[in-house]
């Protein structure tokens, strides 16, 4: 089970990225996105909105107090960080460390306590510039997980095509 935490959601700056954060996470098979910073209904809405017509078993909660995700998690848990060590150095660890474990991946919106960096398995940078949350997310994911293809309960499904946009609607 993968499940992604994302720290200091701010409403009405962050909205967009946050959603792409939780797109992201489900695309690469994360279970759930848990949500911390400032509550906000629209965001969450428009994710479960998007999970409703494209599938998919994927839950979006919020957590005013993040730290007892990290705390209580079973399983290895990851935060993503320019400033960590670098994913090509620690892609091996951590893939055998979350063989038949659950995974914890945690993304910052604004700065991330320090707290954070001393109560997480890995601190692993996948780059030393900085870059998006949506690009680390995706990265990683990418190294550790597999993309999923296909989603239950999906009322709308892409036709792969060359030179179009194409949809299917499965009522």
């Amino acid at each position: 089970m993968i499940k992604v935490l994302r720290l200091g959601h701010r409403a009405g700056r962050d909205d967009r990225i946050s959603t792409h954060v939780g797109l992201t996470a489900r695309q690469w098979g994360a279970e759930e996105i848990v949500y911390s910073g400032e509550r906000d209904t629209s965001m969450m809405e428009s994710l479960e909105d998007i999970i409703d017509r494209w599938g998919g078993d994927f839950t979006v909660n919020y957590r005013e107090d993040w730290r007892p995700v990290i705390r209580d998690f079973d399983g290895v848990t990851v935060h993503l960080t320019m400033y960590g060590e670098r994913i090509d150095e620690k892609q091996e660890e951590i893939e055998k460390a979350v063989e038949g474990e659950n995974l914890l991946v945690v993304v910052g919106a604004e700065k991330v306590p320090r707290w954070v960096y001393h109560n997480v398995d890995y601190n692993i940078s996948v780059g030393t510039q900085p870059h998006s949350e949506i690009a680390a997310l995706a990265v990683f994911l990418d190294r550790v997980s597999e993309i999923k293809s296909e989603f239950e309960d999906a009322d709308i499904e892409v036709v792969p095509s060359e030179d179009e946009k194409l949809t299917e609607e499965k009522n």
